[in-house]
């Protein structure tokens, strides 16, 4: 069965339904419905539906498989075309009704800002047309002519006004809420089973049915093709079987070694859910035969493109990189025009009822193996008054809304029965020395195991015997924090940090705990950080009782700006959060590696966290599985699983959870000294001035004195 068949039923319901709305949009594209609207309205209108049109003429390029016979350079006209009005380099994004500064500038704030978000909504449009979602398109359109008609309606009326019409304005937002309320089953439920199903194998059959020296294969996912996807898939076909064969090992065995050592039976799944970025499919190949031998079926999933499944500008999936950054980021809170108390609840209902009716698959999910990018040029958001906010109700009900999914997710999908794997590699766009640094990173995820499980344990032996570690910030870096650790009830069998190699979490080198939040308190601070993509500059964290007390950074003019900013990305809208997480990084080979080529802050999470001493906010590593017995090499159990929030569970789960964990790393060059405090006042030096000090640790300074010479 060809996959556009799965949904040859759903598209034949709604053909008539699409016929009338492309009948009424092609005469507003000719301007035939907008003559009695404002000029600055007939224009979006105009705009909008000749936007609609070219979705129309995609639709039926993609349906007569014209893929097959075009030319990659046909196909890449294609790409350009849908997506031309919000690209940077261009300049079009500027003069877009895509930007809601622009939008606003011409249609007043408000008027602008609603408009803005429906032309955004339906630029998802462009994967729903190649993904034969005609029902998703339908509606799309539907809403599009319906807020037409309340323009037609309004300015037939012998005294309209204006664009700011209090009238218009209700009716514009009445129309988007129902839009999003009506539809929210179907949206939400969709999201669900693309996310577990793996008979929704539209990029798998991509990926595995393609010749992928063949370049044209990038443009049938649908996303946005740059260079970076472009030469990234030349240059590892240019790789030889066996190297492509040892990087889909490194990731897939990883992912087994995650069950195994969690003691998770990895026989009784069935599914496994591939996230990875456009380009990287001859490496995705791979790891699918290496799963099949596993006994595992890839689910892969694109990133939302509806807002109602989208948070903030995160982006789970699989996914292109970003066309625009700055439009992501325009549209992050989009969600304010439809979230309310009943909006809340309906999304938690429809979210409860879609895993409901697919439980057999969730028990079979195994849980995600992720291959990460990095090195895109830096982004730095601008906020725009003309973005939509959201009120501080919002705020709480979109910690609300999150916290209830999260836990129908683990409800379904216990943390304790899945595992999961990342890893990472570099785009073209990190600079001419690509390849250099691509081969550096591949060495980086292969470092010996053995030799730093013998090297952290070492660490691990003095900070078990710690009751509290201090860490201390050199020259500008004014870092102060005590961290407090929990006691151990028989150290000769217990342990406070587990010693991580590279299996679930790639490339190898942390030793990591729970601290215990009572007593840990200090200032946190780094001078230039990148957290969820975002760069955040000089960011300071003040905490009291292991949890967030104050909190700023340097990215905007005013510190109500920065606070926001803080707020929303790292707290997503909480008022505080816990420490979740303190580890000390050990892969300093990484760390001298990332300065040699200067991309120390181009680096993800995943590696950055390896360059050094980092504090988690939020969860600890062991959220909602606290309960499964883990061991360290040396055979001692890991203790530390808990904190104050997380014991929470059973008397106050409302507060024991948070559902994020976002790491920051204090990098080497801006440390002073990492210090292990035992009872009776002892102090022993871990770090000290940027270089490990502790005996048995002295393979981590080799590579300094590499970079030295």
């Amino acid at each position: 069965m060809k996959y556009k068949d799965l949904f040859k039923e759903a598209n034949d319901n709604v053909a008539e339904r699409y016929a009338l709305m492309i009948e009424r949009i092609g005469e507003c594209a000719k301007g035939k419905e907008t003559d009695g609207l404002l000029e600055e309205a007939a224009a979006f209108f105009k705009k909008t539906a000749e936007f609609i049109m070219l979705l129309d003429e995609w639709k039926c390029f993609v349906a007569s498989d014209g893929y097959d016979n075009a030319t990659i350079e046909e196909l890449a006209c294609w790409n350009k075309r849908l997506y031309a009005d919000i690209k940077v380099d261009t300049g079009a994004y500027e003069t877009s009704y895509a930007n809601p500064e622009y939008a606003a500038s011409k249609l007043g704030e408000e008027c602008g800002s609603l408009l803005s978000f429906i032309y955004t909504e339906l630029r998802a449009g462009i994967v729903f047309a190649i993904e034969y979602r005609y029902t998703e398109l339908t509606v799309l359109y539907e809403l599009f002519v319906e807020v037409l008609c309340l323009f037609e309606d309004h300015f037939a009326e012998p005294d309209p006004g204006n664009l700011a019409d209090d009238h218009l304005i209700s009716e514009i937002k009445n129309a988007i809420y129902y839009f999003e309320n009506d539809y929210a089953e179907y949206m939400i439920d969709y999201r669900v089973r693309e996310m577990l199903d793996p008979e929704l194998s539209f990029a798998a059959d991509i990926i595995m049915q393609s010749d992928l020296t063949d370049l044209r294969y990038l443009y049938r996912f649908g996303e946005y093709i740059s260079d970076n996807e472009l030469k990234l898939a030349k240059f590892l076909n240019e790789m030889p079987d066996e190297k492509i064969e040892a990087m889909a090992y490194t990731y897939t065995h990883g992912y087994e070694e995650g069950f195994r050592i969690a003691g998770i039976d990895l026989s009784k799944k069935k599914t496994v859910n591939i996230r990875y970025f456009l380009g990287q499919e001859r490496i995705v190949k791979a790891a699918i035969l290496q799963f099949e031998a596993m006994g595992l079926t890839p689910v892969i999933y694109r990133a939302p493109a509806a807002r109602i499944n989208r948070r903030l500008t995160l982006r789970p999936g699989y996914a292109s990189t970003s066309v625009n950054k700055q439009y992501d980021y325009d549209h992050r809170r989009d969600e304010a025009l439809f979230l309310n108390k009943a909006f809340a609840e309906r999304k938690i209902t429809i979210t409860k009822n879609a895993y409901e009716s697919r439980k057999q698959l969730a028990k079979e999910y195994a849980g995600p193996a992720v291959i990460e990018v990095f090195g895109e040029k830096p982004f730095e958001p601008v906020n725009k008054k003309a973005c939509i906010n959201l009120s501080d109700k919002q705020q709480q009900l979109s910690v609300y809304v999150n916290t209830e999914c999260a836990k129908i997710v683990n409800d379904y999908i216990p943390q304790s029965e899945y595992s999961f794997t990342i890893i990472a590699y570099p785009l073209p766009e990190v600079g001419d020395n690509f390849p250099e640094i691509f081969d550096a990173i591949v060495r980086i995820n292969t470092l010996d195991n053995e030799a730093y499980k013998k090297v952290q344990q070492c660490l691990i032996d003095e900070l078990d015997k710690a009751v509290s570690v201090h860490v201390l910030g050199k020259g500008n870096n004014c870092t102060d924090i005590t961290v407090m650790m929990h006691e151990l009830s028989d150290p000769d069998k217990e342990t406070n940090f587990e010693n991580c190699t590279a299996d679930v979490n790639i490339p190898v080198g942390e030793v990591f705990t729970s601290p215990k939040l009572t007593g840990t308190k200090g200032i946190l601070n780094v001078s230039e950080v990148y957290l969820n993509e975002l760069k955040y500059k000089n960011i300071k964290i003040t905490f009291e009782d292991g949890r967030i007390k104050d909190y700023t950074c340097d990215n905007f003019e005013t510190e109500a700006e920065n606070k926001a900013y803080f707020k929303e990305n790292v707290m997503f809208n909480r008022d505080t959060l816990p420490i979740g997480e303190f580890a000390i990084g050990t892969n300093t080979t990484a760390y001298v590696l990332a300065n040699r080529f200067d991309i120390v802050y181009m680096l993800p999470i995943l590696i950055a966290e390896k360059m050094g001493p980092h504090f988690a906010v939020g969860d600890t590593c062991y959220s909602r599985g606290e309960e499964l017995k883990l061991y360290n090499p040396d055979g001692k159990e890991i203790v530390a699983k808990d904190n104050e929030c997380s014991l929470l569970r059973d008397t106050d789960p409302d507060n024991a959870y948070f559902d994020c964990h976002t790491d920051i790393t204090i990098p080497y060059d801006e440390l002073e000294a990492i210090t292990s405090i035992h009872a009776d006042g002892t102090e022993t030096d871990i770090i000290r001035d940027g270089r490990f000090v502790l005996a048995g640790c002295e393979m981590l300074n080799e590579p300094f004195a590499d970079k030295a010479d």
